[in-house]
């Protein structure tokens, strides 16, 4: 491998080759995803844009390592997430991808540091090092006054800042956000989405989201159109 064919790879997030998904019932045959491949680089911004039934759901389901892919593979930071264990799958899972959800899977009888902790207790770091860590970013994030209360005491705004910053805990390859502003007020759901803007720009983050709005998704770096499951086209912003 050349110099520069080493420092294109490295510049690589997540690779899609050749991605299929066929779900199989008694009584019929669906393929969800036919032939999906694409790049995503570090630092970059993507949307992934398709009406209901698309396979865009499916797709960030396997990208996210939740589901198996039929056919293809997906590699993330370099790492051949479709060939793993399951056991190896839920580590890698939970280091390579950080996840923002539309309904913000918050514990809500936690505590909103608690909550941001969640990734790294899994992965086994010490209590002092999470606590540094969650408190940086709950003050990066403007709610650090907030890290003692429950989740359920917050606004949704005030849940997804905490969603973002469990997201991040782990230092993730990759931020998959699933709908991230659905289930907000458009003034706050533009204050989420700016967020996620400064994290891929200034930070250089690489975010991968999945939504309806085509506003936001003309303020990514890219967007993805799905439609019956294959790439329909794709436009650089």
């Amino acid at each position: 491998m050349s110099e520069n064919e080493s420092q294109n790879k490295n510049q690589i997030a997540l690779k899609l080759n050749n991605i299929s998904k066929v779900f199989v019932s008694k009584f019929e045959k669906l393929v969800a995803l036919r032939h999906i491949s694409f790049v995503v680089k570090k630092g970059e911004f993507v949307s992934i844009v398709g009406p209901s039934g698309s396979g865009k759901s499916t797709l960030l389901n396997i990208i996210g390592a939740l589901d198996r892919p039929t056919n293809g593979t997906v590699s993330i930071g370099g790492v051949n997430i479709s060939s793993l264990k399951d056991n190896e799958i839920a580590y890698m899972r939970n280091r390579l991808i950080g996840f923002i959800f539309q309904s913000y899977n918050l514990v809500h009888r936690m505590s909103v540091q608690k909550n941001v902790e969640l990734p790294a207790m899994v992965s086994g770091i010490n209590r002092s090092d999470r606590n540094r860590k969650s408190l940086a970013l709950l003050q990066a994030l403007g709610i650090k006054d907030k890290a003692k209360l429950k989740a359920s005491n917050l606004s949704g705004g005030q849940q997804q800042r905490v969603a973002i910053a469990r997201a991040l805990m782990n230092n993730p390859t990759l931020i998959l956000a699933d709908e991230p502003t659905g289930n907000l007020d458009t003034k706050t759901g533009a204050e989420v989405f700016d967020l996620l803007k400064n994290l891929s720009r200034k930070y250089r983050r690489t975010i991968v989201m999945v939504t309806h709005n085509p506003e936001l998704a003309g303020q990514t770096d890219r967007i993805i159109f799905i439609k019956d499951g294959t790439i329909e086209k794709e436009v650089v912003n």
